[in-house]
């Protein structure tokens, strides 16, 4: 690992600190499983069957399949009253939450609750209730819709239900960015724990769009896979035969500290957020920058706040949405700026695309790939696109040796983040 940069001022002296936020818990709510455990034996076991279901809501639609999370009984586990005043976007993200924070053995009993944040991003927030009430208001009138409507769909409301469920006091903001808005949040986190806002943030992304409004459209736009006769394969990334996403639904909640508290506490650190960018492509609010700029920027930027060389990242966990463009375009801009070391994956092919909650799931499971050496498969890559160059992992999980790691995400509207990780 080359000592550059922010690297480089903690290198000489003894016992520094290391550069970046401390990776000290992790939650994952996700349709390869419910729990950090089932999540990664989810996405690395290529004989589980992926959760993706036909939905009635959906019927007649050319797509009319999603990720779903199944065995989650979100009412035992919240309670009856607790879980009527959250869409189940914020259901899911105080789910994460619960776990990122036992995960990081801390106790919001005790904690210094001005001291902590929380930063989650989703893209649609409550869409699923909003969808809900627009039907009671055409078939049953004005008196009959929910007073909740506010609270419960806007994009804020997971950021605010977490901050309510945990006691926070300290800031509880919500990123929304499109797709890229779970790794925006981490990336916002990271830099508030640079500056000394606070302690900890929980952080991440939470999505869930059971609505027929938005499939229609994504269906209108050619966005999704309409492979009805096989929707467990629909999502193949970097596959010849890809076709277009398929919509997921869950949560990815990460605990960060500053170094140093993590270190007074005894905290267990399962790795580092060592660097982050962030960019627009100021191109199109749908497509991204076909040559790719925009997300090499922000990947750049992060390398260069890390401290880091290309040379030294061994694994991406790519965002790698099954559509023919982004695919394309993503592979190719990796291969220019980082060579053709790194092991690559798409997990979305066991969790779906979960939009906002994406970058959260899916930086979780790079923090696992670091953990266990070990990088998830991408599922039902059965005829690999000879125009993609980089070295994507598929069939099964493959081990490897990498001290440092990247995540990258795009958006629509052209916003790209990614993130740099190094083992703890």
């Amino acid at each position: 690992m080359t000592a550059r940069g922010p690297f480089a001022r903690a290198a000489g002296r003894p016992g520094a600190e290391p550069f970046g936020a401390a990776v000290t818990g992790l939650g994952l709510v996700t349709a390869a499983g419910v729990g950090v455990d089932a999540a990664w034996r989810g996405v690395c076991d290529t004989a589980a069957a992926p959760s993706v279901h036909h939905l009635p809501e959906l019927a007649g639609l050319p797509c009319d399949f999603m990720y779903t999370v199944a065995g989650l009984d979100t009412r035992a586990t919240l309670g009856v009253a607790a879980q009527r005043l959250m869409d189940r976007f914020s259901q899911l993200a105080v789910i994460a939450a619960r776990e990122a924070v036992a995960d990081a053995g801390l106790d919001p009993s005790v904690w210094d609750s001005g001291r902590v944040a929380v930063v989650i991003g989703s893209a649609h927030g409550g869409l699923p209730f909003y969808d809900e009430q627009h039907t009671t208001l055409t078939e049953r009138g004005a008196r009959r819709v929910s007073p909740k409507l506010a609270p419960l769909t806007v994009v804020n409301g997971a950021a605010s239900s977490v901050a309510m469920d945990l006691g926070v006091h300290g800031p509880s903001l919500a990123v929304s960015t499109a797709c890229s808005s779970g790794t925006v949040a981490i990336g916002t986190a990271h830099q508030m724990l640079r500056t000394g806002a606070c302690d900890i943030v929980v952080a991440g992304g939470a999505e869930s769009v059971r609505s027929r409004l938005l499939i229609a459209s994504a269906c209108q736009m050619r966005a999704v896979s309409t492979r009805r006769d096989d929707p467990g394969a629909a999502c193949r990334p970097f596959d010849t035969h890809r076709d277009g996403f398929v919509v997921g639904e869950g949560a990815g909640l990460l605990v960060l500290e500053r170094p140093e508290h993590a270190r007074a506490r005894g905290a267990t650190v399962r790795a580092h957020v060592a660097g982050y960018g962030a960019s627009s492509d100021a191109h199109s609010a749908v497509a991204p920058d076909p040559d790719g700029l925009g997300i090499e920027r922000a990947l750049r930027t992060a390398l260069s706040d890390a401290g880091l060389d290309a040379s030294d990242i061994g694994h991406v966990n790519a965002h790698g949405t099954s559509t023919v463009a982004n695919d394309l375009i993503e592979a190719t801009m990796l291969r220019r700026v980082l060579g053709e070391r790194p092991l690559v994956t798409s997990t979305k092919a066991m969790t779906g695309h979960t939009l906002g909650a994406a970058g959260g799931i899916e930086t979780a499971l790079t923090v696992l790939a670091l953990q266990h050496q070990l990088v998830p498969p991408t599922v039902n890559l059965d005829a690999p696109d000879p125009g993609i160059p980089v070295d994507v992992v598929s069939k099964e999980a493959r081990r490897g040796a990498f001290d440092c790691a990247v995540k990258t995400s795009l958006g629509f509207g052209g916003h790209n983040a990614a993130l740099v990780l190094t083992r703890a």
